[in-house]
């Protein structure tokens, strides 16, 4: 059974899929639109990402896309864990500039969806991580768009400290919110 749990911001949810396990190993079928459909999940996906941070710590985000390449996103952990934010950059929302975090993990086998209108980001709680995460728009360089991580006017409390993330270089010179044309306005 498919279960969905909202996590508090307007469409981020938590999504747990049952896992089958015998002495093989198991099986689990990470996403099946019809179920999630039934469930209130509709989302046409096109791109798969896998993503391998060799180091505790390292720090991806705050992203986003401009329209009309804005991307839902659905995240999991194939091995060791993250902390997930999902932050709502609407402009006019009632939540704009709040933020929600969801610890994801192999071992948890839960994932977060993180709908249009949310940048997105996380930092790794152990080493050799991998994320995989689904995408309903291709990946557009003009459209992509970041947000620093440590932005005070959203106070993300993020369980690894500042001086010890590991950033890209284009995460370490990301604007603050209020310096970004997002792209959202609400509804």
């Amino acid at each position: 059974m498919v279960e969905v749990s909202n996590l508090g911001l307007d469409g981020v949810c938590e999504i747990r899929v049952p896992r089958f396990e015998d002495a093989r190993g198991f099986f689990s079928e990470t996403w099946n639109a019809d179920k999630l459909a039934q469930a209130g999940v509709v989302v046409d996906f096109v791109q798969d990402n896998h993503s391998l941070s060799r180091e505790r710590g390292v720090l991806r985000g705050l992203h986003f896309q401009l329209p009309p390449f804005a991307q839902d996103k659905l995240v999991r952990v194939l091995r060791g864990s993250i902390f997930d934010v999902a932050v709502d950059i609407r402009k006019g929302s009632p939540s704009f500039g709040k933020w929600v975090g969801l610890t994801l993990s192999a071992k948890a086998w839960n994932q977060i969806l993180v709908p249009k209108g949310f940048a997105h980001g996380f930092v790794t709680l152990e080493p050799d991580t991998e994320v995989v995460y689904k995408v309903s728009a291709p990946y557009s360089q003009p459209h992509d768009r970041s947000i620093r991580f440590d932005d005070p006017a959203i106070a993300i409390a993020w369980p690894v400290a500042a001086a010890e993330v590991i950033l890209s270089d284009k995460d370490a010179v990301a604007p603050l919110l209020a310096d970004v044309e997002t792209g959202f306005v609400y509804p």
